[in-house]
């Protein structure tokens, strides 16, 4: 107990020197200006430093309540690798780009980002998938796949070093190592996709693990099902507001939904580790598919009457907003029936308990309106209540009225 309060103490000053890295980083962002390293995407750089402070944030808060938890390390491993990338990044920009001969060891700050950050961004993503939420591999057998993540790391940085030629992120320096070895090179240059294939084996290790799983551990998993849904579906919308116009303080909006999105997966893990008001995850789950579904389906709508209403008025009203006024209108009349019906499938088809249950209490309703016998009232009432809450036992006392 007393080495994992000691550990637990050493993960304040790691997070303390994220934030120093990212302080560094953004001075050295402001600095550079246009003098970026290749694959930079600008303004965006700037704002994924500040998000990605989130998973050293979360690493501290679960490693001091679960010292023994690896989760919690490893999102301080990916905080501080990152954090160092980009401050690594920044500055062999200045050395090489900005002010060329004026500091020394921009071409190794190049080559150590490279060897860096991307085993602390896919590595730790992929051990996080096979840990969660204990920290712990679902059973023995799966021991293999943390080694082999190991191995597969030890080969990108290899390969990174052995590399010969121009450094990735510097194309127009070359690799200042001073040993080459092509044949290594070349091995290292599969760990990448040998990482994807592992997330999709860690990803099967999380459902096996949920399927054996009961109570808050069950809960947990689910947490984390639901963050992967969520990723998945904001593809298509981050995609989409990358080709507007649409800017908040000068950057653009869909920057700061990446950015979001940074902040959110280590947000959501830590409150599934941690416990906060879990057991909402059915409701949360549930009013995410009726109004996502809602609001593809009323924005389809929309769409379609403008679009159609503008072919059919057109010669009539010469270009006019009568077509969206009425479209708006009709969309407006369809929320309320929309929902309801999105609702019974939701229910329906991903929430059947709940489903039976409002059914079964409102067949029950009908018939208590109609029932006159007490006896028979108290054995429907007994059956309704073991249908909806499925309690152990069920007793029913009735109280004789005074007179």
């Amino acid at each position: 107990m007393g080495v994992r309060v000691g550990a637990a103490r050493l993960a304040w000053p790691v997070w303390g020197l994220c934030v120093a890295l990212t302080a560094v980083a953004l001075v050295l962002f402001v600095i550079n200006g246009d003098a970026r390293p290749a694959g930079s995407y600008g303004t965006l750089d700037a704002v994924v430093d500040v998000a990605i402070l989130g998973f050293p944030t979360v690493g501290v808060a679960i490693t001091g309540r679960q010292p023994g938890n690896a989760i919690g390390w490893l999102f301080l491993a990916t905080g501080l690798g990152n954090t160092l990338a980009q401050a690594l990044l920044e500055y062999g920009a200045y050395a090489l780009l900005r002010a060329p001969g004026t500091v020394p060891g921009g071409a190794w700050a190049g080559l150590v980002a490279d060897a860096v950050i991307w085993p602390s961004v896919a590595a730790t993503s992929l051990l996080v998938f096979l840990l969660f939420p204990t920290g712990h591999v679902p059973t023995r057998r799966w021991r293999w796949l943390v080694w082999a993540v190991a191995i597969d790391v030890a080969a990108y940085v290899a390969g990174t070093f052995l590399r010969p030629g121009e450094l990735h992120y510097f194309p127009t320096v070359s690799n200042p190592f001073p040993i080459s070895i092509p044949v290594l090179a070349e091995i290292g240059g599969l760990a990448a996709p040998a990482l994807a294939a592992g997330l999709v084996l860690a990803l099967v290790a999380m459902a096996l693990r949920f399927r054996r799983s009961r109570g808050m551990e069950r809960q947990q998993i689910s947490w984390m099902f639901y963050l992967g849904a969520l990723l998945i579906g904001s593809i298509p919308v981050t995609t989409a507001l990358s080709f507007t116009n649409l800017d908040v303080g000068g950057i653009p909006i869909s920057e700061l939904a990446f950015a979001g999105l940074l902040v959110a997966i280590p947000l959501a893990v830590g409150v599934a580790i941690l416990r906060y008001r879990l057991y909402d995850i059915d409701v949360v789950v549930n009013r995410t598919l009726v109004y996502g579904a809602l609001s593809v389906t009323l924005g389809a709508a929309y769409v379609g009457s403008v679009l159609l209403l503008q072919l059919v008025l057109s010669p009539v009203t010469q270009g006019s907003g009568l077509a969206v006024a009425v479209s708006t209108l009709l969309v407006a009349a369809l929320f309320r029936p929309v929902r309801s019906r999105i609702q019974a499938t939701v229910d329906r088809r991903f929430f059947r308990r709940r489903y039976d249950a409002t059914r079964t209490l409102e067949a029950f309703g009908a018939r208590l309106r109609d029932q006159l016998d007490l006896d028979a009232l108290g054995t429907d009432l007994q059956a309704v209540v073991r249908d909806t809450m499925q309690p152990a036992h069920v007793t029913l006392w009735l109280r004789k009225a005074d007179r």
